[in-house]
């Protein structure tokens, strides 16, 4: 019998359930989704950690379309559930990846999100064509004509159309929502796309009445000051929280079942070394990412050896950024993590991309958040001030840390003497804080 293939870049659920992939089941996502049913829903996961895909079963899963997709959860976790399925195809959806306002300057960034607006207004052309009112604007939103008036309020506009031509609230899916942020702030716009983003936001997410709910994802936790102001109903779930941990990253018995499926069974050491080590709330997780390419791996040649497959899929140049402000003391503190050793440090959820380097603890909150890291304790201090206690997860971000991040600190510190790093790292910053307020940031 032939093995499944394994879905090596593909993000669309029912191409991997239709085209024969291997999927690991995480549909019970819904079932938690509908109990919970937070108004508006942030997940929070280091990058290629599943949340494209979610965002595509979550949409195959809710929207009402003419084809009926119940039947692609027809032998998934999800189907068992008699009143989860009851919600299957219920809904109109509004679904948008901002991924691709990842540009050189701000018109191309907002070019790019606009056109992914306009493809979402096409995918629902009936509705839209049938909208009694604002006939002109929408034209130009379909031609891909419009300005950025006309898109900035583009989301609470359709979702007000399609609640009046379902005569059903809809639910608003956007995937790597923070990608144009984190691009903007090295491209020197950011302060210009986080007003559009928060205006695009605002009329989707806060004054919507036509909203049932809605689910955002991305890898930081941007502050509601910035992007989610006055938003009151948002439900943050990042990798502290205990609430769908198991739904991101895969577990041990998901692991040990595809290494059985796979034939893979005597790698599991091996595996467990590379790619496992993370905790999200209190479930320990393996990277599916490194996972996944390295199982790949294994099926053409059973002796390849594992890789860093997960640091090779983004450029990294926000760690470099983020090493260029460090001090003596961190580069201490990151020699003690490749000796195994821990750091202890004070919880920042809410940062935002231009405060990352503000504080060296900003730094390493953000390594943390961002997948680099893994807690293995905490604790809050009688002032509630939280803390937690930091390990390298396994030997690929160990890898990582060994050959790009201390390389990097490395090339900081080559000055033969003391002196001349510490005028090294006053004249950077006085450079870098020159360069963000020519900037805007």
């Amino acid at each position: 019998m032939d093995l499944l293939k394994l879905p090596i870049g593909e993000e669309d659920f029912k191409e991997i359930i239709t085209k024969n992939y291997y999927y690991v089941d995480k549909t019970l996502f819904m079932k938690e989704l509908i109990e919970l049913h937070g108004k508006v829903n942030l997940f929070t996961r280091p990058r290629r950690w599943g949340k494209t895909l979610n965002i595509s079963t979550l949409k195959y899963f809710f929207e009402k379309t003419k084809e009926d997709n119940s039947s692609l959860f027809e032998h998934l976790k999800i189907y068992k559930d008699d009143q989860s399925m009851e919600e299957c195809g219920k809904y109109p959806v509004i679904s948008l990846s901002l991924k691709g306002g990842k540009q050189s300057d701000y018109d191309l960034s907002i070019l790019a999100i606009k056109r992914a607006i306009t493809s979402e207004f096409r995918r629902h052309e009936e509705a839209v064509l049938a909208y009694g009112r604002e006939k002109e604007r929408i034209l130009r939103i379909l031609d891909a004509v419009g300005d950025i008036g006309d898109y900035i309020d583009s989301l609470g506009l359709l979702s007000n159309i399609l609640f009046q031509f379902h005569g059903v609230k809809v639910i608003i899916l956007i995937d790597e929502y923070d990608v144009p942020l984190e691009n903007a702030y090295f491209q020197g716009f950011y302060k210009q796309m986080t007003f559009f983003i928060r205006s695009l936001f605002e009329s989707a997410l806060k004054t919507n009445e036509a909203l049932n709910f809605a689910v955002l994802t991305g890898c930081l936790r941007i502050a509601k000051e910035s992007i989610f102001t006055g938003l009151n109903n948002l439900n943050i779930i990042s990798v502290l929280s205990e609430d769908y941990s198991e739904h991101f990253g895969f577990t041990e018995p998901e692991v040990q079942q595809m290494l059985n499926y796979y034939h893979l069974t005597e790698k599991n050491a091996i595996i467990t070394e590379w790619y496992n080590g993370y905790t999200i709330g209190k479930t320990k997780v393996y990277n599916p990412w490194s996972l996944v390419k390295y199982v790949y791996a294994l099926n053409q040649n059973i002796d390849a050896m594992p890789v860093d497959y997960w640091g090779n899929t983004s450029s990294n140049e926000i760690i470099r950024e983020l090493i260029h402000d460090a001090d003596i003391t961190t580069r201490d503190e990151i020699e003690l993590l490749l000796k195994g050793g821990n750091i202890t440090k004070q919880v920042h959820e809410d940062i935002t991309y231009d405060e990352i380097h503000l504080t060296m603890d900003n730094m390493w909150n953000f390594l943390f958040f961002m997948g680099y890291l893994k807690k293995i304790d905490e604790w809050m201090d009688p002032l509630g001030d939280r803390f937690m206690c930091l390990e390298i997860p396994n030997k690929e971000v160990r890898y990582i840390f060994r050959n790009k991040i201390s390389a990097w600190f490395q090339e900081m510190v080559a000055s033969e003497n003391l002196e001349d790093f510490y005028t090294g790292m006053k004249d950077y910053r006085i450079k870098r804080k020159n360069h963000l307020s020519v900037n805007g940031r």
